[in-house]
């Protein structure tokens, strides 16, 4: 399968979305364009350059600089008094891209790998064709958020002020889903993603020469141990029909093969469903670091911080959203549960956590590229696609926004 537009699903989309008209080479276009300009973090002042001028021409008011480099496109539309947010983000990762595409990324070292330059190009296409219909009878908020792969754009445009500057009834998302037929959706009431935490332990010990342990108090030893305990707690203490996740991603200390050190840091990364079992599993984290410290003659600390709780989508926002997306594709193309195995987390959690709304899957597509997992160095956006998501968007405000 070629990344180019296949004349079959071009056609079948025609079929799918008229009167909705996506000029779906401009944005591809400019999807590429993005995806050849990755930028990271906070500092994505080019794209939402890009974003902010494209929606002044299509007659937005245009907000930029909430967060520090967020964009609202605010338009109002008749008298109707319903006000509708959806949320698109802009930022990259910081991997080398192995695609070998045309349109490759140019910044070594940064890449779009989740798909968020076809989240914005899928946002701005709808934005477009929003305001040239002109058919919708309410406030149109559309959030360009930087920062989403750190966890931190959403609450910095939120401490911005984004909702009282820009109040809405609802808020919704999108994100791209690889392994997922392309034309389908994923709409699940209740929790989506997991919820995201993060420690730092640090075991002090005493140390000394590796030829005479028993002179020392081994922080490697309590380490090992702490690692092996740490194990048993989604296994034995997290029910199985519940979701919880725990990794350590590193662990460090020493610097040579015959010297104890004086201390070995670890660090963990926690997820969960629910927020119970969130502080299920941080309570016994705290137990197993302090008891295995204790039992192994050395001191320990933790660093606990939590990140993001899960996304939880409410149920009338979420039936809306099936409703509009069976009208698009057809009930038995849209899922109600996402896939087992699909425990990442999204900073658009803090957003429902504000706010009632919704965070819908869009299927990336099956195979080789499709389904190339994010955050890979292969990974691309699937631009057969990027239409399918505009008309969600826009069927979402024709249908929500009516007076």
């Amino acid at each position: 399968m070629t990344r180019e537009l296949s004349l079959q699903t071009t056609k079948l989309l025609s079929r799918l979305l008229p009167p909705i008209e996506i000029d779906t080479e401009a944005f591809v276009d400019i999807r590429r364009r993005i995806h050849a300009e990755p930028e990271l973090g906070f500092e994505v002042s080019a794209t939402s350059e890009l974003v902010a001028r494209l929606l002044r021409e299509w007659g937005y008011e245009v907000h930029t600089g909430i967060g520090r480099t967020g964009v609202v496109g605010q338009l109002k539309l008749g008298s109707g008094t319903r006000r509708l947010g959806i949320r698109a983000d802009m930022d990259a990762l910081p991997i080398v891209e192995a695609t070998g595409l045309p349109y490759a990324s140019r910044q070594h070292g940064r890449m779009h790998a989740c798909g968020h330059d076809g989240h914005t190009a899928i946002l701005l296409a709808a934005a477009k064709a929003l305001a040239k219909s002109r058919d919708f009878d309410g406030t149109l908020n559309l959030i360009f958020q930087p920062d989403e792969e750190n966890l931190c754009g959403a609450r910095a445009m939120i401490a911005d002020g984004l909702f009282e500057r820009f109040p809405c009834d609802a808020v919704y998302a999108l994100h791209n889903a690889p392994g997922v037929p392309a034309g389908s959706f994923i709409v699940q009431a209740g929790p989506v993603t997991l919820s995201s935490d993060v420690a730092d332990v640090t075991i002090q010990g005493k140390g000394g020469h590796g030829a005479m342990p028993h002179r020392a108090q081994d922080p490697v030893v309590a380490a090992a141990a702490t690692v092996t305990a740490l194990q048993s707690v989604v296994a034995r203490n997290v029910a199985p029909d519940d979701t919880a996740v725990l990794s350590v991603g590193f662990i460090r200390g020493g610097a040579t093969h015959n010297v104890i050190p004086q201390s070995v840091a670890l660090g963990l990364n926690v997820r969960a469903a629910r927020p119970e079992t969130r502080a299920l599993v941080e309570s016994r984290i705290r137990e197993i670091v302090a008891l295995t410290a204790q039992a192994h003659g050395v001191e320990a600390s933790i660093d606990y911080r939590p990140l993001v709780p899960p996304v939880v989508n409410t149920e009338a926002e979420s039936r809306l959203m099936t409703e509009v997306c069976a009208a698009l594709v057809g009930a038995d193309k849209v899922a109600a549960t996402v896939p087992r195995g699909f425990a990442g987390s999204e900073d658009f959690a803090w957003m429902l956590a504000a706010l009632p709304g919704c965070y819908v899957l869009l299927g990336n597509g099956e195979g080789e590229f499709g389904g190339c997992m994010v955050h890979n160095p292969g990974y691309d956006f699937n631009d057969e696609v990027l239409p399918l998501g505009a008309a969600c968007w826009v069927r979402l405000a024709q249908t929500y926004l009516v007076a």
